[in-house]
């Protein structure tokens, strides 16, 4: 898979910033067939960043309706980087 593939896109929320902030963690949304290695190497040649740690986690879709029908948000994978001290991500 390419990295582009494998990060889809930075998660921007209030959590996120305040750990980006004190912790040096970011979150993204990756690919759902995409391991850990595959994610730390793939963030590190998209942002130029040594990455200590990589956590991840599958998210479930929420129902929802409209109307009578009822549909399902599709699953998805967050990744939370967390980088070495001296290496941050202009992007948050």
């Amino acid at each position: 898979m390419d990295d582009y593939n494998i990060v889809i896109r930075p998660l921007v929320t209030e959590q996120g910033m305040h750990f980006a902030n004190t912790r040096g963690a970011y979150s993204f949304e990756v690919a759902k067939s995409a391991n850990k290695t595959q994610i730390k190497k793939a963030v590190e040649n998209l942002y130029g960043v040594k990455v200590n740690k990589v956590n991840t986690a599958m998210c479930r879709g929420k129902f929802r309706r409209k109307g009578r029908s009822i549909g399902k948000t599709p699953d998805w994978k967050k990744a939370i980087v967390y980088l070495d001290p001296e290496h941050h991500i202009d992007l948050f």
